[in-house]
């Protein structure tokens, strides 16, 4: 039995599908079943709730071999601890108690660097929280993915413009959220590793900003310039749109830390570079949306 969280989710649906493809049997925690697609509810056994309840966690993982972890995005959380390693300590204590054997979580790049990046701190503390139990582990070392764009599809559409505190010339690795699920289900249907370990999942090439701009111009027949908003605008953006200050400065702190080069550390290998490439995945699935 593999259990998926976030089954309703850009990464975890995509897990769920791709897991189901193989016949392997899938359980698969949800606040909201209404939201998965029919053709999934049909073939996946439900728990109901949140994964970060100790009840809803303990019923979801007897039996189960293998667990996707993925801790949702939390902009009101009073801090980051919080957000991550408090929400996953009762999935940790039923890891133990139901005795699952390997575990594939969703992390970020930073292993071994001595910065205070944020959210990617609060996550590479869940990961160590995790190993601690004594289960398999591999964390997911992800950079920012391209699917994130869509977040700015309205500005892209009706602007064209997209932002960040990044600066525009700062070439970073991206990937795809449809890369991320086919090596996590990988990892879930592979029961031959044991033990702890990261795997860094980059992409095909390291993009700037400004070579994003570029490339989207290009695909959607269109101009779309790059503006960069200064980290501090940034984080009172955030602030005013409803999020903690805790979210907002971890936000902040991680932006400036990949704009310092966090995300760069990590040598790309064959192991570590997945196909979707950028104007790839701008054909495939920004396109759609912001012509469609």
């Amino acid at each position: 039995m593999i259990v998926i969280t976030t089954p309703t989710g850009t990464i975890g649906r995509q897990v769920v599908e791709r897991v189901l493809d193989s016949g392997e049997p899938v359980r698969v925690i949800v606040r909201e079943p209404s939201r998965l697609a029919p053709h999934i509810r049909e073939r996946v056994e439900v728990v109901q709730g949140s994964h970060g309840d100790a009840d809803v966690v303990d019923r979801a993982f007897t039996g189960a071999d293998a667990v996707f972890w993925l801790v949702p995005p939390d902009r009101h959380a009073t801090s980051l601890e919080a957000a991550y390693a408090g929400f996953t300590r009762p999935a940790c204590e039923a890891f133990q108690r139901r005795g699952v054997r390997r575990v594939v979580g969703v992390s970020a790049l930073g292993r071994g660097m001595n910065v205070n990046a944020g959210l990617v701190s609060a996550s590479l503390a869940m990961d160590d929280l995790i190993a601690s139990t004594g289960v398999s582990y591999r964390a997911l070392a992800l950079p920012s993915f391209m699917d994130n764009v869509l977040r700015q599809a309205e500005a892209i559409r009706s602007q064209g413009v997209f932002s960040s505190p990044i600066s525009g010339d700062r070439k970073l690795p991206t990937c795809a959220t449809r890369d991320i699920a086919a090596v996590a289900a990988r990892l879930l249907l592979d029961a031959s590793w044991s033990g702890v370990d990261t795997v860094p999942v980059l992409g095909p090439e390291d993009l700037s900003h400004e070579d994003m701009a570029r490339i989207m111009s290009q695909v959607l027949g269109k101009p779309v310039r790059f503006q960069h908003v200064p980290a501090e605008a940034f984080r009172a953006g955030l602030i005013a749109s409803g999020a903690s200050e805790a979210i907002a400065q971890g936000m902040f702190d991680m932006m400036v830390a990949k704009n310092e080069g966090l995300d760069n550390a990590e040598p790309r290998t064959p192991q570590s570079t997945t196909p979707t490439t950028f104007r790839q995945w701008c054909e495939d699935v920004l396109k759609p949306v912001v012509l469609g």
